[in-house]
């Protein structure tokens, strides 16, 4: 299997020789529609003025006067009418021509053998040297009639050119080669250093640094990629710390299940104590219970592996239903519920919703202080807004960085009794999340705590 490397310089090299050849073709069909006639008319112009300056000084030797045109680097070829042929200059390479074309000539009529005659491509046919690629025009001297073939020596005109032009094709195939090469490298280079640091990442490796200072496609690919292994990187971290956050939680009440159910079976407790330690291990076996619900239900909105099955309910129904179903804890520390809930129809999950409600309400209540007040409003706008505002504790502002994290708890401690898994209210974003909506809390400690829950209207909404 071929490298990059390889690949793009044999490419670049194909589209060297494939661009030359183009433009030789596109050369060749610009000389065979324009500068084939030219060139012909511009050497019939040059013949017939060597015609007229002969015919006008007839004294002169004709022999003589055509040595003398064929130094100026020409090339004549003379046929008398007996047939008699004379050459001048450098000779032709190959001096066939039909009796027919030399009697046409002899009767007064021009030969144009540039256009009348085939000569194959470009270099082929301006650099013919043979009595075809020749214009012959008739010559009268000394009372007889003779055929002139000239044609320039473009060997004798151009040879220099031609030594120049082909040194410059092979300067610039070569060089073209020379810079394809080095300039490939500079191209696959990054893409090399790309491949080794996506092996590292694949290994586990998160500390990658790569060049994001190039302003161009690599650049922008350099550094979407490191900020994937950033987040590749936090994803990991997050992976493990929840596995250790879930390792404490069952770990927790599994060691408080084990240590009260050996002491009951040890028989050194008293029938009292056996029925608190029950109490005990049902409590905890129902926190076991709870937090696998809510692994589940994460791991279920995680997936949307049909979690989330939306249908019509009235939705300040449901929440005057959460309070009831929560009314003894609220009863219980005298607290007092201000409602507004104007009558609402939504389309959404009834199920996961009411979690939402009843994480969201259970924890204002559970940090209000007795007789506090908590208020629940429901807006009708372009979204449907439900606040619930307290004045209970509040949040600190740290605290509300992580507010969302799974597993974080405010209570550093860990204080069972006034905190839960910790994952009350990731779940609740998540579900409001699937539901379409949006989460905001802002609290201030001492003073009391604000949730905005916003949800997409639907038709069904008054």
């Amino acid at each position: 299997m071929k490298s990059l490397y390889v690949r793009l310089v044999l490419t670049f090299i194909a589209i060297v020789i494939i661009s030359g050849t183009l433009g030789f073709l596109l050369a060749n069909e610009y000389y065979q529609r324009n500068l084939r006639a030219y060139n012909e008319e511009k050497i019939t112009r040059i013949g017939q003025q060597i015609v007229d300056m002969y015919e006008h000084n007839d004294s002169l030797d004709l022999s003589g006067f055509m040595t003398h045109i064929a130094n100026l680097n020409f090339q004549l070829y003379l046929v008398d009418e007996n047939g008699v042929k004379s050459e001048f200059g450098a000779p032709f390479r190959e001096e066939k021509v039909e009796p027919e074309v030399v009697q046409k000539v002899l009767a007064g009529e021009i030969y144009r053998g540039i256009t009348e005659e085939r000569h194959g491509l470009f270099v082929t046919g301006f650099f013919e040297n043979t009595l075809k690629n020749s214009i012959g025009l008739p010559l009268e001297a000394n009372g007889k009639r003779y055929a002139l073939f000239v044609r320039p020596n473009i060997e004798q005109q151009f040879g220099e050119v031609h030594i120049l032009f082909a040194f410059l094709l092979v300067a610039m195939f070569i060089l073209s080669l020379v810079l394809i090469l080095i300039f490939t490298r500079y191209l696959v280079k990054p893409l090399q250093t790309l491949t080794k640091a996506t092996k590292k990442l694949a290994e586990g490796q998160y500390d990658i640094r790569l060049d994001i200072s190039r302003r161009d496609e690599i650049g922008d690919l350099a550094a979407n990629f490191t900020q994937m292994t950033q987040s590749l990187k936090q994803l990991d971290e997050m992976r493990q710390e929840f596995v250790s956050n879930v390792s404490h939680e069952i770990q927790s009440p599994l060691t408080s299940i084990q240590g009260f159910s050996q002491a009951i079976r040890s028989g050194g407790v008293t029938r009292e104590q056996q029925e608190t330690y029950l109490a005990i291990i049902e409590e905890e076996s129902r926190r076991l219970s709870a937090l696998s619900k809510q692994l589940l239900t994460l791991a279920s909105l995680d997936k949307e592996t049909g979690q989330y099955e939306p249908s019509v309910f009235r939705l300040d129904e449901q929440i005057r239903q959460v309070i009831l179903m929560l009314e003894h804890q609220w009863q219980q520390k005298k607290l007092y519920i201000e409602l507004d809930l104007p009558e609402v129809t939504i389309t959404s999950d009834k199920h996961l919703l009411s979690q939402v409600w009843v994480n969201l309400i259970s924890n204002s209540i559970k940090f209000t202080p007795p007789a506090g007040t908590i208020t629940i409003k429901l807006e009708v706008g372009a979204q449907l807004v439900v606040t619930i505002a307290d004045n209970g504790i509040g949040i600190s502002e740290e605290e509300l960085k992580h507010i969302f994290d799974r597993f974080y708890k405010g209570d550093k401690a860990r204080n069972r009794e006034a905190t839960g898994s910790g994952l009350g209210l990731s779940i609740v974003r998540k579900i409001i999340q699937v539901a379409g909506g949006t989460i905001e809390i802002q609290s201030k400690e001492k003073v009391g705590t604000t949730i905005a829950v916003r949800l997409p209207k639907n038709e069904q909404t008054p």
